[in-house]
């Protein structure tokens, strides 16, 4: 089975950088068909898919977040990461990655079976 754990700090400044990885066990980040994915879901709103790294390593975009943010990997360590650059009080939310058979871009982000996900972290902004 596929697993997936987010881990990074949960309080990042105004302004600075917030660095999110994901570890994923159970299955490779380059195995061909899915897209490994990050979303967030902030207080009284759905999921926003923020964008993904595809199995090749070809970066996937939500538009409005393409000039902050940024995707990468290591496989030798099956582990993606997220870089979201100069947040601001509209970034703090729940953070999940996720296995995706799919590019949500602006669409509604569901939960299929065919998904997996991690249980999600809290990051919060605060000076």
């Amino acid at each position: 089975q596929v697993q997936l754990q987010e881990s990074g700090p949960g309080l990042v400044r105004p302004s600075q950088t917030l660095s999110l990885t994901c570890t994923v066990s159970g299955g490779s980040i380059t195995t061909c068909g899915y897209y490994w994915s990050w979303i967030r879901q902030s207080p009284g709103k759905g999921l926003e898919w923020m964008g993904a790294k595809g199995s090749s390593g070809s970066p996937y975009y939500r538009p409005s977040l393409k000039s902050r943010a940024s995707f990468s990997r290591d496989t030798s360590k099956n582990q993606f990461t997220l870089q979201l650059r100069f947040v601001t009080p509209d970034d703090p939310a729940v953070y999940y990655c996720a296995r995706l058979s799919r590019l949500p871009y602006t669409n509604v982000v569901a939960r299929l079976p065919d998904d997996y996900w991690g249980q999600g972290t809290q990051v919060t902004v605060s000076s």
